[in-house]
C-alpha cells in the first residue's frame, strides 16, 4: 500500500514537472534566465520546439500504463542529455541538481505504475 501511494506520488510529480517544462520551454522568450541557461548549454533555438514537444510526450507516456516504462526511459535520457550539456559547457552545478531528478524516473520504474487494475 505505502508503495502504491510513494509510486503515485512520484508520478504526479514527474508528469506535472514534466508538462511544466513543456510550457516553459514553449514560453521560454519570456525568461531570460531561461534563454541564458539554453545558450549556455548550447541548445540551438531550432531545438527548443522539440524539446517542449519530448516533455509532453514524456507526460503522456507515464500517464499510460502500458508506456510507463518507455516514458520513464525517455524521461531518464533527456535528464541526462541534460547533465552532458551542462558538464560539456562547465557548468556543474546544473548537471549536480539534475541528479535528484534522475533518481526519480529509476526509482519510478523499479516501484512499477501505481494504479493496476485487475
Amino acid at each position: 500500500m505505502a508503495k502504491n501511494i510513494v509510486s503515485a506520488l512520484l508520478l504526479l510529480i514527474s508528469v506535472t514537472l514534466s508538462f511544466k517544462h513543456a510550457w516553459d520551454t514553449v514560453h521560454y522568450k519570456s525568461n531570460p534566465e531561461s534563454v541564458k541557461m539554453m545558450e549556455s548549454l548550447g541548445i540551438s533555438e531550432a531545438f527548443i520546439p522539440y524539446l517542449a514537444a519530448v516533455a509532453i510526450v514524456v507526460g503522456v507516456l507515464l500517464l499510460l500504463p502500458g508506456t510507463f516504462f518507455l516514458g520513464n526511459m525517455l524521461n531518464a535520457i533527456l535528464i541526462v542529455m541534460i547533465m552532458g550539456l551542462a558538464l560539456r559547457a562547465g557548468n556543474y552545478r546544473i548537471a549536480l541538481i539534475e541528479i535528484p531528478f534522475l533518481a526519480m524516473p529509476l526509482v519510478m520504474i523499479w516501484l512499477k505504475y501505481p494504479f493496476k487494475f485487475k
